[in-house]
């Protein structure tokens, strides 16, 4: 018996794309929204960077940067605390899910990690010498090769 053809719902060419990806990004395009609505100068210039869904799409880390780096980190977090109700809420007006992931915040240390490699890579401490330049060797005389003088 040949195998039966199955119809996809997404337009032929569409990209498939894991149901927690289409609801990670969602989210963050939700989050980052409700944002800019929320007036806490703890979080004027914060980013979200990532969300990661769980596969029971029951919990969401969301992965944050922000301008004032580690040492406003605990301020980030505890506002974020401080505004996770409304967050979750919106979330819930906004998402189309049977249920809405419970959010946790978190730095995104990966963000932090590749600031930390690319100061060091740029720290003129860190560059090795150069070795260096050979001298150039004195170039013969045409003349005395042509007359074989």
């Amino acid at each position: 018996m040949p195998p039966r053809n199955r119809r996809s719902s997404a337009p032929s060419g569409a990209p498939r794309y894991p149901r927690t990806a289409r609801l990670s990004e969602t989210l963050r395009e939700v989050i980052a929204e409700e944002l800019v609505r929320i007036d806490d100068e703890a979080l004027e210039f914060v980013t979200i960077t990532n969300i990661n869904v769980d596969p029971e799409m029951n919990r969401a880390i969301v992965y944050f940067d922000s301008l004032a780096g580690e040492a406003g980190d605990e301020a980030i977090v505890d506002a974020f605390a401080a505004h996770r109700v409304r967050l979750q809420s919106s979330v819930g007006r906004q998402v189309r899910a049977k249920k809405t992931p419970i959010l946790e915040f978190r730095p995104d240390e990966v963000i932090r990690a590749a600031e930390r490699i690319e100061r060091i890579l740029r720290a003129q401490d860190t560059l090795p010498e150069r070795p260096p330049e050979p001298e150039p060797e004195p170039e013969p005389d045409a003349d005395a090769d042509e007359f074989g003088e």
